[in-house]
Formats: C-alpha cells, sequence, structure tokens
C-alpha cells in the first residue's frame, strides 16, 4: 500500500506526484531505472531486482533516510530519496547545521524525452522538501563529473560549496535555502494553514 505525500501542478507539464515507495512491489521498476546506462551516477548499475529490493528495504527502514516514486500524469516517472546529512551519505564530511535535508533524484530513462522535464522534476522535489517547514537548505553532492545535474542544480538555486572527497566518489556540495529557491524559480514555499485550522 502506498500514500501519495505531496502534489504539484506545474505550468507546463501538469500535474507531478510523491508517493511513498514500496521495496518489494517497486522493485521490477527500480531495477529498470538504476541499471539503466543514463543512470551511472546513481551507483547502482550491477545490482539485481533482488538486490534493488534489499537495498530500498534497507532506505525504508532507516531512521533518517527514505524514498519516494515520483508520479507524472499518475504514472511512476522518477525517483526521489530523502535523508539527514548529519546521520547519512555526509557524516564528519561538512558543517551540518540544523534544518539541513538531503536529497537525491533519478528521471526513469525514456526513449521520447520531455523538454523541461528534468527541471520540473528537480523544482518539484525542492518544492516538496521545502513544504516543511523545519527545512531550512537542502544539501546535495552529485559526482563532480556529473555536469548536467551541476546545471539544474544551479537553476533551482543551488550554490557550490566545493569539491568533498567521499568513499565511492568524488563529489560537488552544493546547497540551496529557501530563499534562494524562490529566488531562482519564483515560487512561493510559505506553508499556510488550511482554512480549518485558520478558523481554529
Amino acid at each position: 500500500m502506498t500514500t501519495v505525500v505531496y502534489c504539484r501542478v506545474d505550468d507546463r507539464l501538469g500535474d507531478l506526484a510523491l508517493r511513498t515507495l514500496d521495496p518489494d512491489a517497486d522493485a521490477t521498476l527500480l531495477h529498470g531505472w538504476v541499471t539503466h546506462p543514463k543512470a551511472a551516477f546513481w551507483l547502482m548499475s550491477d545490482m539485481d531486482p533482488v538486490q534493488v529490493a534489499a537495498e530500498y528495504r534497507r532506505i525504508h527502514a532507516h531512521p533518517h533516510h527514505d524514498a519516494f516514486v515520483g508520479l507524472w500524469r499518475e504514472r511512476p516517472a522518477f525517483l526521489a530519496e530523502r535523508y539527514d546529512p548529519a546521520h547519512v551519505e555526509l557524516v564528519g564530511l561538512y558543517d551540518a547545521v540544523e534544518g539541513d535535508v538531503g536529497m537525491h533524484f533519478l528521471c526513469a530513462p525514456t526513449d521520447t524525452p520531455v523538454h523541461g522535464f528534468t527541471l520540473a522534476v528537480i523544482t518539484t522535489v525542492l518544492a516538496w522538501l521545502f513544504a516543511e517547514p523545519a527545512t531550512r537548505r537542502v544539501v546535495v553532492e552529485p559526482d563532480i563529473r556529473n555536469t548536467a545535474v551541476h546545471a539544474l542544480n544551479a537553476a533551482v538555486g543551488f550554490e557550490v560549496v566545493g569539491p568533498l572527497a567521499k568513499p565511492e566518489k568524488k563529489a560537488l556540495l552544493s546547497v540551496c535555502t529557501r530563499a534562494m529557491f524562490e529566488k531562482a524559480t519564483g515560487l512561493d514555499t510559505t506553508v499556510r494553514p488550511s482554512p480549518e485550522e485558520s478558523r481554529a
């Protein structure tokens, strides 16, 4: 059983959403995505479906790391991971501050790419993260060679901190505050009370 946790309507591409991930039911779908040649930087190219399911069961059970399937027009189209960088991925590698949230995202491979889709996805993922009032900064650590994602990160407001040596890769640490994201995208991430809460 999965649950939709966030919805957004993109001006050009329409409905996007994130739902909880089922490690076993989604294993075949995710295996096709994370082992595709275009997902080389995801570092799961050699895994079989059983290993993919095991990895996402591990993430599902982790207290500081979770994963979600992204939907476009109600169909699975991307993967997003959220983590606490003070406990996962970046422990001891940078100066974490309260309100930091780590993020990974991966668009599903396709033979018919849609112009602007990846930008719409990263915008949606950040809008979802900033919908949580406690989120002050989003932190990313993509492979330093992944120039395509560096450009996307810059487009939504990320600022480069600098190179970072991780066990599995040389990364480029970048951060994006709420204000930087709003300035870059023109979106308002202010969390407003519902009408019921306003009347309380």
